[in-house]
């Protein structure tokens, strides 16, 4: 996690162990008002992580509400009682009203997406359109690529399409159904039948992460819990989530988390451009704005 690798940062750097904990468990919770936890008192939470030393910080065991749930880097099985999970049909799409094309109708300029890398602020440009055919489209060679945002919960058709620069995929396209905060189904790739190929086969799974190529699909991490949780054991989805990661970077993608990248590429609350199912949003306008730019 990113706190436990600052903490190590910080005590490396010369900072007292005690201090270092302390602002990242006490003063966090006095911070934000959450008196029953962060420190080992009576009458709070039985959160607590034990550790062999001061320096490395190697974590022995994990307590949870007082039970040990992980030891030596392995989480251990629980008894989790059955239950009914209404969550499990997500994917409420009106399939004949999503259109993934993007008519230019004259306009030759459109706005683009630019990832910054390892960062979920985006950087908003404006580039000559690929058109063929009237139609607005993707131009992998300048890294140039569609992305689409599909409704999935009212079943709506709302679609928002637009154009995203950084992920630097040469075939095929990736999705995912974890897109930040909305949990829309997010695709983006080279052309738009490989887009719908993995729009479908997100919704065919009940959610999840894909990779597609030529309209195969070539790996896929099912989150068939809200479209956002497996109910597969950890070490699965750790296995499942490898093989989907090679397989973008089979498909050219460079970028250290590139479903990480494409899931915050539809939050419309952090700078500077980024894209809804009902279209584009500059953050710093905090408006709509369309894909056209001319």
């Amino acid at each position: 996690g990113h706190i436990d690798h600052m903490v190590r940062m910080a005590i490396r750097e010369g900072l007292d162990p005690i201090t270092a904990i302390q602002i990242t468990t006490l003063n966090a919770a006095e911070y934000f008002n959450l008196h029953d936890r962060g420190a080992i008192t009576p009458g709070r939470r039985a959160d607590l992580v034990i550790f062999d030393n001061f320096e490395k910080l190697t974590v022995e065991q994990v307590y949870r509400g007082g039970q040990l749930v992980a030891r030596n880097g392995r989480v251990l099985p629980q008894e989790i009682p059955p239950r009914h999970l209404p969550v499990r049909n997500s994917m409420n799409i009106n399939w004949p009203k999503v259109d993934l094309r993007l008519p230019a109708n004259g306009h030759k300029r459109v706005r683009v997406i630019d990832i910054v890398p390892d960062q979920i602020v985006t950087r908003q440009s404006v580039d000559d359109a690929r058109i063929e055919h009237a139609y607005a489209v993707s131009d992998p060679a300048r890294d140039l690529l569609k992305v689409a945002v599909i409704e999935r919960h009212q079943a709506t058709g709302n679609v928002g399409l637009g154009f995203v620069r950084g992920l630097k995929l040469k075939r095929g396209a990736i999705g995912s159904s974890v897109a930040h905060d909305s949990h829309n189904i997010i695709v983006a790739g080279t052309n738009d039948d490989d887009l719908m190929t993995a729009a479908r086969a997100i919704a065919a799974m009940q959610g999840g992460l894909v990779a597609v190529a030529d309209g195969q699909v070539l790996a896929r991490v099912p989150l068939p819990i809200a479209g956002l949780m497996s109910d597969q054991p950890i070490e699965r989805v750790r296995e499942t989530m490898d093989d989907l990661v090679e397989s973008a970077r089979e498909l050219g993608t460079d970028l250290h988390a590139p479903f990480m990248a494409l899931a915050f590429l539809a939050l419309p609350v952090i700078p500077e451009l980024k894209l809804t199912d009902r279209g584009l949003v500059d953050v710093n306008k905090f408006d709509f704005v369309p894909v056209f730019a001319d």
